[in-house]
């Protein structure tokens, strides 16, 4: 049966102090809680005040999930370099819910490069290509990092959470192409969860950003869309503009059309634009029209990628074509004559 609306679920990051404000915006709760939505609070920290809130959300009945972070001198977000860390931060998030008496949806694992690496673009792109090249990773750290977040994994179902990964999209063509290339090069790990959110934030990708969007959401468990505004500073890195009304809705009903959750990033920026309004008032009847010739293009250059990284996790057809090409040049290579 077709759904009448979308299951939506709004992304929160935010400090403790700021979190308390937000949710001591009169009618949040209700308005939330109007659009069925769920929460993804990022656990920026694990303290009574985040706690308190927590509370609000469950009494309201809204479905909260646990976004683990890490502390930003230890990279923020998970990936290849902070396993350990990662463990020890699901070990610390479990006794604060215990002591709180918390209850959570899902537990998300947000699987991104290292903040640190990733400030370094904004002294250019040279800058940051370096900062990446100087951590590239053998196999080895990626084949140890997957067995101890495969193990992370198992114990957070053990504890009868579903577990959600939030990924960058290349993560989907790496698969296909078998490659883990870009896995050692920036540090993220391919994972299998329940249910894997694609993180499609047009705003950061304009003008391309809804055709990228419309080309991966086929592939995506769940869609993330965005950015409405808040998360953390992307200033110089990519385009740090949050998404206008006519934006958002274009990739919600974009979204919609796959019939998948639907992850909104962020709930704070919605709520400074006054967007939850907007979205409760939409007529999820009436189709998009999906992008067109810029689809086409991102989906050229995707094959593109996916050839190189497909090569890339073939060497041995390299060196044949380079050793074909030689045997060739020098078959044909005419002999010289002597007069």
């Amino acid at each position: 049966m077709h759904p009448l609306t979308p299951n939506l679920t709004f992304f929160c990051e935010l400090e403790a102090p700021a979190l308390q404000a937000l949710f001591s915006t009169s009618g949040l709760i209700e308005k939330i809680t109007q659009l069925n939505a769920g929460i993804s609070l990022g656990l920026i920290d694990l303290s009574p005040e985040r706690a308190e809130v927590v509370k609000r959300l469950n009494t309201a009945g809204i479905p909260v999930h646990a976004w683990l972070l890490l502390p930003k001198d230890q990279g923020y977000w998970f990936n290849m370099d902070n396993p350990v860390l990662a463990v020890a931060r699901y070990q610390d998030f479990r006794e604060w819910t215990q002591q709180n008496g918390l209850a959570w949806q899902a537990v998300g694992i947000d699987i991104e490069p290292d903040i640190r690496v990733l400030q370094t673009f904004r002294k250019g792109i040279a800058a940051g290509m370096r900062a990446l090249l100087n951590r590239f990773r053998l196999p080895s750290r990626s084949a140890s990092a997957s067995k101890i977040y495969k193990k992370l994994i198992q114990t957070i179902k053990a504890d009868g959470y579903l577990v959600e990964s939030y990924q960058l999209p290349i993560i989907i063509d790496e698969r296909l192409a078998g490659s883990s290339l870009i896995q050692l090069l920036v540090g993220i790990v391919n994972l299998q969860v329940d249910l894997e959110i694609l993180m499609l934030y047009s705003s950061f990708f304009r003008p391309y950003g809804e055709a990228l969007l419309a080309s991966y959401a086929a592939q995506s468990g769940g869609i993330g869309i965005g950015v409405t505004g808040g998360g953390v500073d992307t200033e110089g890195i990519v385009d740090s503009r949050p998404l206008e009304w006519e934006e958002l809705e274009r990739d919600l009903r974009i979204a919609w059309n796959h019939q998948k959750p639907i992850y909104i990033f962020s709930l704070e920026g919605c709520v400074q634009q006054g967007f939850l309004e907007k979205i409760g008032g939409l007529d999820w009847r009436n189709s998009v029209i999906q992008p067109d010739h810029s689809y086409r293009r991102i989906k050229h250059l995707r094959w593109m990628v996916g050839i190189f990284l497909w090569l890339a996790a073939h060497p041995l057809v390299w060196i044949g074509i380079l050793s074909a090409g030689l045997i060739f040049s020098r078959v044909a290579k005419p002999k010289m004559r002597w007069f």
